[in-house]
């Protein structure tokens, strides 16, 4: 019997990662058919990062959404445009700009839960919890090991 292949993960994750770009697009015109000002998937990872954590610096912020500085001032500046964050200089550091989520900001977050909610059915769908756990520990491991300088 010949051996099997192991799968061609580094293949199967971009391409893994691609399809579910668009279906976040897909998603994102859905919500902005019903809601002129839906948030971007961006913003919409600003609003939940606040939600978690109100009042975050903008290198928390970059952090938390694994972006370059530049990127997050910018997702930030968009997103203060439509007057759903806040940036004021930190009272304690003038130089740190702090970053608050507003109210309009805070509407947005039922509409964003309930677009997750519906790509997570569609991506759960007749996997097991177990199932799940071992996807999530394997995507938790690759980003752990991307962070990681070159090991043997």
């Amino acid at each position: 019997m010949p051996p099997t292949r192991p799968p061609r993960l580094i293949f199967l994750l971009n391409t893994a990662q691609r399809r579910l770009q668009q279906l976040v697009a897909a998603e994102q015109l859905r919500l902005a058919h019903d809601n002129a000002d839906a948030p971007s998937p961006a913003q919409g990872g600003l609003l939940f990062v606040l939600q978690d954590s109100d009042g975050r610096t903008m290198g928390e912020i970059a952090q938390a959404l694994d972006l370059a500085p530049s990127a997050t001032t910018g997702l930030v500046q968009r997103t203060e445009a439509l007057g759903w964050v806040q940036r004021a200089a930190c009272p304690e550091d003038a130089r740190t700009q702090r970053v608050w989520l507003l109210p309009a900001g805070r509407n947005q977050l039922p509409l964003l839960r309930s677009a997750i909610q519906r790509i997570n059915r569609r991506l759960t769908t007749g996997f097991s919890p177990d199932e799940l756990a071992t996807v999530a520990r394997w995507l938790q491991h690759v980003q752990q090991t991307a962070q990681e300088p070159d090991a043997p």
